[in-house]
């Protein structure tokens, strides 16, 4: 049996004109990761990210914490969905840039009603895949983590592809999926139990680095 650590991107540049960059707070929350991976003894036979840089960068910050190389399998199927193509779906004028807390619940509100049309085909977001296909990009991930290793693996995602990936092992409503997805925070980490016929989940994003009074400033969600 293995165990496969799906871990969430730091916190990255949410309302910036390039959110996909991290925050200098999510590069800490990243190498704060990889210290506590170092000093648990947990080391990885093989890691996977998306291509995307915030997951990118998260990687490499672990990698810096746990004062080690490791080389990552390219898997664009673990990349997240286009927010903003979401929103656009079901509301077509842009939104302004969220600075109050009215507007950043707006915005989500928005995209919880995006993702639910998406989810059941009733909308087609502008250069995204079905969601059929967008299950299917990060099923395939988990399928090969089953089918190829035995060990520690690590996966640097997001929120949308690691709710999916819960969503998928417990059969849960599309509801409770987007639920798993709106509460999921940066640089959290969901473990999986694996082996060659089925995953199980173990714990669901927890932040056992950030666990301390001086890192209380740390958590983050966006």
């Amino acid at each position: 049996m293995g165990i496969l650590y799906l871990v969430r991107h730091g916190q990255a540049s949410f309302g910036a004109n390039d959110y996909d960059v991290l925050s200098s707070t999510g590069r800490e929350q990243s190498v704060r990761l990889g210290e506590y991976f170092k000093y648990k003894g947990v080391s990885f036979d093989a890691a996977l990210t998306g291509s995307l840089n915030r997951q990118i960068q998260t990687f490499a910050g672990i990698c810096q914490g746990m004062d080690t190389t490791l080389d990552a399998l390219s898997w664009p199927g673990l990349n997240e969905y286009d927010s903003e193509a979401v929103i656009a779906s079901v509301h077509p004028h842009k939104l302004e840039k969220a600075n109050a807390p009215e507007m950043y619940r707006h915005h989500f509100r928005l995209l919880k009603d995006g993702l639910a049309q998406w989810m059941a085909g009733v909308v087609s977001p502008h250069g995204m895949p079905s969601y059929t296909d967008f299950v299917a990009g990060v099923t395939s991930a988990l399928d090969h983590v089953r089918t190829s290793y035995d060990g520690n693996v690590l996966i640097v995602s997001s929120g949308g592809p690691i709710s999916t990936a819960v969503g998928q092992v417990l059969n849960t409503s599309p509801e409770a999926t987007i639920e798993l997805n709106m509460g999921i925070r940066n640089s959290s980490v969901t473990e999986f139990a694996f082996t060659p016929k089925r995953h199980r989940l173990v714990t669901y994003n927890t932040l056992p680095h950030l666990d301390a009074p001086e890192y209380a400033k740390w958590v983050t969600y966006a």
